[in-house]
């Protein structure tokens, strides 16, 4: 038989034989057994001169692959929303003599300025100890440097950075944020302080069984400033000299006006 027709022959069963195991694979690939379907109130929070605060809610719906068997556990979820990302320094005071100097510092590297962690039921509830830190649940993994959880000399300042930010409101965790409406369904509201930064704003909705992770979605959100603050901020990030000048042109007015009603004759 010569190598031609050896080819003609043996190509098409080999080619058959390849799709066959392709398809067995591929049948034997686990299924997304459940997936998310995620929906904001809103996906724009505007600032204005009497911003005070505002309040998103995440609506969720667990969706079933119909051969699935039903879980006999009830599903959790955990929502981790992540602000604009910056580096924080955090120092440490010490007192020395009559004065309190800054004796040492930790550098938070691409940290986010805002962060909520929501959840049906408190994080240790729901997974623990090595899962803690496989999918970063809660604030304290968050904000800790990867390989760098447990290390002692790190505790000091994320416990300072922590107790810092949630004076603030920027740093929060729900452990009962996340309320079930029926077996599939839930919302969480998210709380958004009046300090809170601009830009954009991500949210995570991680699903779970007893301590495993069925599905993971994001969605997003932005807060942008609006009006006369927007355009204030516009003039001076693009038009930076006539800014300059019209402040200066400002405060001579109110100078010259403040002489004019005050002036004692």
């Amino acid at each position: 038989m010569t190598a031609t027709r050896w080819a003609r022959t043996a190509m098409p069963r080999l080619l058959f034989a390849a799709a066959a195991l392709a398809a067995v694979c591929a049948s034997l690939a686990p299924a997304a057994a459940e997936t998310l379907i995620l929906s904001l109130s809103t996906h724009r929070v505007a600032i204005t001169s009497t911003y005070t605060g505002s309040s998103i809610v995440v609506f969720g719906a667990i969706e079933r692959d119909e051969r699935t068997v039903a879980r006999a556990a009830p599903y959790d979820v955990v929502i981790t929303v992540r602000g604009p990302r910056r580096t924080t320094i955090v120092r440490e005071k010490e007192r020395v003599g009559p004065l309190w100097l800054n004796t040492s510092q930790r550098r938070f590297v691409d940290l986010p300025t805002y962060l909520a962690v929501l959840s049906s039921r408190p994080i240790d509830e729901i997974a623990g100890g090595a899962f803690l830190t496989r999918y970063r649940l809660g604030l304290d993994m968050q904000i800790a440097t990867p390989g760098m959880e447990h290390l002692a000399s790190e505790e000091p300042f994320r416990e300072a950075l922590l107790r810092l930010k949630n004076d603030q409101g920027l740093f929060t965790e729900e452990p009962r944020g996340v309320t079930f409406l029926t077996p599939s369904i839930f919302r969480a509201p998210i709380t958004l302080p009046a300090v809170a930064p601009t830009g954009n704003y991500d949210v995570e909705v991680a699903l779970f069984v007893d301590g495993a992770q069925l599905a993971r979605q994001t969605t997003n959100f932005e807060v942008v400033k609006t009006g006369f603050e927007q355009a204030t901020v516009t003039l001076a990030h693009d038009h930076a000299m006539f800014y300059g000048l019209g402040v200066v042109a400002m405060a001579v007015l109110f100078g010259w006006l403040a002489t004019i009603i005050f002036r004692r004759d």
